[in-house]
């Protein structure tokens, strides 16, 4: 781990140095807050160790100025000091989170060292479960696609940036028009590995920035920003050929036939009326009609 100590006291500073290199941390120095600040801002420092008496980290405010800056991950503080003051408790939020008393022990200085990790490590890992729940109420688990709430709320920015800089806008829907006898002849697993399919193959053959969502069981949108007419269909046209020429099979090699519809919806001005649930309405209607006109076809229409 990378160690900020902030002390000016040379013996201190390298008693600490000593200590805890010999444990495998890497430690950086610093006699002010200006140079501690300046080394904070160049990264990957997790643990500072201030000296209250030697530095001027109270005329400065430097504990509060690191928690200000709020950096991408928490910054473990130990403050070296005589005596605990009553400001020290009843600031927990900008002050430090452990002390240090003087004369400096070697045992203790690993000891606070330790205990810092340890809750370093537990912050990390309430972190990355606050961020895998996040995912689980953006991203369907199944297709690793935004789930419908998520992707209305995509489709709905998009349209009023299209709105606000009167620019085009298009939509594509996409269903798979024999899952349900697919699923009831081969099972949900295989129902389900159906699904991942088609959305790798909307990945692969759309547009980086075009927000692709698995709206409805056997439906995906895909919401085309500046897009319009002829240019939309390429693209609907693209991802419906990727998606018939992929060669899909079950495990004893019988070939798994897989039937599509796409619609477009394309809008060349978006009103002050428009909604993106009128918008999701028009696709599912073109869709609608590419399958009357006999599945694997893609269907255009112009609101």
């Amino acid at each position: 781990m990378k160690i900020l100590v902030l002390n000016k006291d040379l013996m201190e500073r390298t008693v600490i140095q000593q200590v805890l290199q010999s444990n495998g941390h890497e430690i950086v120095s610093a006699e002010s807050s200006e140079t501690a600040m300046r080394l904070l801002q160049e990264g990957d420092i997790r643990f500072i160790i201030a000296d209250r008496a030697t530095t001027d980290i109270e005329e400065t405010q430097f504990f509060k100025r690191v928690r200000d800056a709020q950096p991408p991950y928490y910054i473990y503080i130990v403050l070296i000091t005589p005596r605990v003051q009553e400001t020290d408790i009843t600031t927990p939020r900008t002050g430090p989170d452990d002390y240090l008393h003087k004369p400096i022990v070697p045992i203790e200085i690993k000891s606070r060292v330790h205990i810092g990790e340890r809750i370093l490590g537990l912050v990390d890992e309430l972190e990355q479960a606050k961020e895998t729940l996040k995912n689980l109420a953006l991203f369907d688990p199944l297709t690793s696609l935004v789930n419908r709430r998520a992707f209305l709320a995509l489709a709905g920015g998009e349209l009023e940036r299209a709105r606000r800089e009167q620019t085009p806008l298009s939509l594509i829907g996409l269903a798979i028009d024999n899952f349900g006898s697919i699923r009831e002849h081969y099972g949900e697993e295989i129902g389900n590995d159906v699904l991942k399919v088609i959305a790798q193959g909307i990945r692969e053959k759309s547009r980086q920035y075009d927000g692709t969502g698995h709206y409805e069981e056997a439906t995906f949108l895909i919401i085309l920003p500046g897009v319009i007419g002829q240019d939309a269909e390429k693209i609907a046209d693209r991802i419906f050929k990727g998606i018939l020429n992929t060669q899909t099979s079950l495990m004893d090699g019988t070939p798994l036939d897989i039937r599509v519809s796409v619609g477009v919806v394309s809008s060349v001005h978006i009103s002050a009326s428009t909604e993106i649930d009128v918008l999701i309405q028009h696709a599912k209607e073109a869709l609608s009609h590419a399958k009357r006109e006999g599945e694997n076809q893609v269907h255009t229409v112009f609101v």
